[in-house]
């Protein structure tokens, strides 16, 4: 998979249309363009920056249910995502592992309020489930994580979700899709849409950022799946539509391993603004976040704003005998969720109570469009997006098979400890090119 092939390929196509053209290159692009080319449409993917340049590579690396979200009764969620989970798991465990979480207890009801709620989290899970939730004393919360403050600890519950390298399994993604006969190619800008004379869309204007190389790409139908900057393209199409995309941005920062020994992550169920907050172990480093915060307009470099910063700090501070100062900080890295805005939003609503769920959105000139989801979810997002697309383009019926599709990479035995484990099948490979250099 190089650029060079892949422009060839576009060059090879010539005139012929593509069956589906999609526009976006993070995890909800990524996955449809793989969905649609195993089940054998001609699919062609651009890029307008890097694959998983944005917010897909900016996440917390948790591929979960969302414990907050079976807070807020949005079930059908959880149980979506709860399912895609265990796929995820099955289909990429070379870079999707079992994370325990502890909830910890400073009440005397927190224990059997989150243990209850943590039993339902472990049943809607089913048979993809990673591990039973249980009961902690304040003596085995401690064992488990160390520099935990203990005054008023009455206990703690454990759980168990899922944890991913977020970038690779983008960059797998991609790899698979292009060994089902797709063809994708970053930093290709899309410029126009093209239409034919009923108004309907024909293709799209794409021009080549490195050598400023201007294409004309015809297609039986175009998916928008630019995320964050799903308006920009959808205004191209509509001067006057809707916006369809609340961002919010979520900030985490990087801190030494030493800020929580042991194995777990923590997990803060409600903070003192009514957010979740985690601590999770991440290649001997400790990632923690996140934040919600609505703004006005998306950018491909989003920065961490100094409050943000500060709350994270502050909060965590409250649990750990070591407490982190700005000084401590390795990195911040910030992202902006593409939050499907509500029905008639007047922007009252708060970012952090805006359903995860995804949304499309089919234009009168047939321009199909997907909107909010999360990475766990990035599988089902792509197979309701491909139904679609294929259903406007007027594509020949094909059942999705991504369900049980090995993800490049892919080993039945995984060891978590080999430093190279997230390369999968191809960390011999990986080796021999070290050993080389």
């Amino acid at each position: 998979m190089t650029r060079e092939r892949m422009l060839a390929s576009i060059k090879k196509q010539g005139n012929t249309p593509w069956d589906i053209i999609v526009i976006g290159g993070g995890a909800t692009g990524l996955g449809t363009a793989l969905d649609a080319a195993s089940r054998g449409y001609r699919t062609l993917l651009l890029e307008q920056s890097d694959f998983s340049k944005g917010t897909s590579s900016r996440s917390t690396k948790l591929v979960h249910g969302g414990v907050r979200y079976l807070a807020q009764g949005d079930i059908s969620l959880v149980l979506e995502a709860l399912h895609e989970r265990g796929l995820m798991r099955q289909n990429a465990p070379h870079l999707v592992k079992n994370q325990s979480f502890i909830i910890p207890n400073y009440d005397w009801w927190d224990g059997p309020f989150y243990a209850i709620g943590m039993k339902v989290y472990d049943m809607m899970a089913g048979k993809l489930g990673l591990g039973p939730s249980q009961s902690l004393s304040p003596e085995e919360v401690m064992r488990a994580i160390p520099n935990l403050k203990t005054e008023g600890l009455c206990g703690g519950v454990i759980y168990y979700d899922g944890q991913f390298d977020d970038s690779r399994l983008a960059v797998n993604i991609a790899q698979t899709c292009a060994e089902h006969g797709g063809v994708l190619v970053n930093y290709m800008q899309v410029t126009g849409l093209i239409k034919n004379s009923d108004g309907l869309i024909a293709g799209v204007e794409a021009m080549d950022q490195e050598s400023g190389e201007s294409f004309q790409l015809q297609a039986k139908s175009v998916v928008n799946a630019t995320g964050v900057f799903v308006d920009e393209l959808l205004h191209m199409d509509e001067l006057d539509a809707p916006a369809l995309i609340r961002p919010s941005q979520g900030v985490h920062i990087i801190l030494d391993k030493a800020f929580l020994k042991g194995d777990s992550a923590i997990m803060i169920p409600k903070t003192s603004d009514g957010r979740v907050l985690f601590a999770v172990p991440w290649h001997n480093r400790v990632v923690v976040g996140t934040t919600d915060t609505p703004l006005d307009e998306s950018s491909l470099e989003p920065r961490a704003l100094e409050e943000e910063i500060e709350f994270i700090l502050t909060t965590a501070k409250k649990y750990l005998t070591r407490e982190p100062a700005r000084k401590d900080i390795l990195s911040i890295f910030a992202g902006l969720r593409p939050l499907a805005a509500p029905k008639d939003d007047d922007g009252s609503t708060s970012t952090k109570e805006i359903s995860r769920s995804h949304h499309l959105r089919v234009s009168l000139s047939g321009l199909v469009t997907i909107t909010g989801g999360k990475w766990t979810t990035y599988r089902k997002m792509a197979q309701d997006t491909v139904d679609k697309a294929a259903m406007v383009g007027g594509l020949d019926t094909q059942k999705c098979k991504t369900e049980d599709m090995p993800i490049h990479g892919w080993l039945s035995n995984v060891d978590y400890t080999d430093p190279l484990y997230y390369y999968g099948s191809d960390a011999d490979a990986m080796r021999d090119l070290v050993q080389d250099h």
